[in-house]
């Protein structure tokens, strides 16, 4: 049996997609599972082991129609058994169709003539939980599994050496990544934590727990944030992964993870590192599962630089 899957979106909806995928797989433990992503995203499967092929596409391009045919060719020949997509959109409805694949699952949305077995959506719930539904299709209805990784030896290995470098000590450390990725920012959603509000939770921690090391992530995008704060507070420490595998490992063996409403997040919920994620337009209950490792602090406003540090630091040291 072949099933794919259209997952458009970046690395953490491809990571709230994993309990899908394991899901089909312990259904059809024979099957070859391929998935369609976007190549900013395609890293996200270094720590997936139930997909057997990655395929790139970019869903956000302006793409011709040699383009769309291409991709069109590639998936008839691969002869699938079941097709499903999380896109909503007709033309994606159309293009399942189009591969002649008996089975084809989406969302009762705009498009749905052209699916065989079209499921409601229901984006009131945790994400994870709402891609799950798509099961439903397949006769599936059994709950949707927590978030789960499987990271490579490699990038534990890395992760160890990481750690011996950084001089972390056995009994952990407090992770923070502040940054958001230049998408988001050119979608307009920023949702990047203000330097003064770090700051000021750097410096409550370390007036509080002064031997706890506090590490920053540095992503492409960070170099600048990563500098003011440094800049302000030279014992910080900071890493630099390569990639998913590494900076999952890292958070693993963290204590406590600070951050956005981002990838890193559910890397942080998958690992089972507690998490804090600070939120601005988006709905923690739609981001973050029902679990006494997770916790949220969400803006007045919708803007994530208006949350007071001091609500973070009642959530860190437990006085809300």
């Amino acid at each position: 049996m072949r099933i794919l899957a259209l997952v458009p979106g970046g690395i953490g909806d491809q990571v709230l997609f994993f309990p899908t995928l394991a899901t089909l797989k312990q259904t059809y433990p024979n099957a070859q599972i391929d998935v369609v992503v976007e190549p900013r995203s395609q890293g996200a499967y270094r720590v997936c082991n139930t997909v057997s092929t990655v395929i790139p596409f970019n869903f956000r391009d302006r793409n011709s129609l040699a383009d769309w045919g291409n991709l069109l060719g590639m998936l008839r020949d691969r002869q699938y058994d079941i097709a499903m997509s999380l896109g909503k959109s007709w033309g994606v409805a159309v293009l399942l169709w189009m591969t002649g694949t008996p089975i084809r699952i989406g969302y009762a949305s705009r498009g749905a003539m052209f699916l065989t077995n079209p499921v409601p959506l229901n984006p009131d719930q945790y994400a994870a939980c709402m891609y799950h539904d798509l099961l439903q299709g397949l006769g599936i209805t059994t709950p949707c599994p927590p978030l789960a990784i499987s990271i490579p030896k490699t990038d534990l290995d890395w992760a160890e050496q990481e750690q011996k470098r950084l001089e972390l000590p056995a009994t952990g450390y407090v992770i923070i990544h502040g940054g958001s990725s230049r998408v988001a920012k050119e979608k307009g959603i920023i949702r990047t934590y203000t330097v003064e509000g770090w700051q000021r939770v750097i410096s409550d921690f370390q007036a509080k727990q002064p031997t706890l090391p506090i590490v920053l992530i540095q992503g492409p995008d960070d170099a600048e944030f990563v500098s003011a704060m440094v800049d302000k507070f030279p014992t910080l420490k900071t890493t630099a992964p390569d990639n998913i595998g590494q900076l999952a490992a890292m958070i693993a063996g963290a204590n406590l993870m600070l951050c956005t409403d981002s990838a890193p997040m559910h890397l942080a919920v998958a690992v089972q590192t507690y998490v804090l994620g600070l939120f601005g337009p988006t709905s923690p209950a739609k981001s973050l599962p029902q679990s006494d490792k997770v916790a949220a602090v969400v803006s007045p406003t919708g803007n994530v630089a208006d949350i007071d540090p001091e609500a973070i630091l009642a959530k860190v040291w437990g006085q809300s």
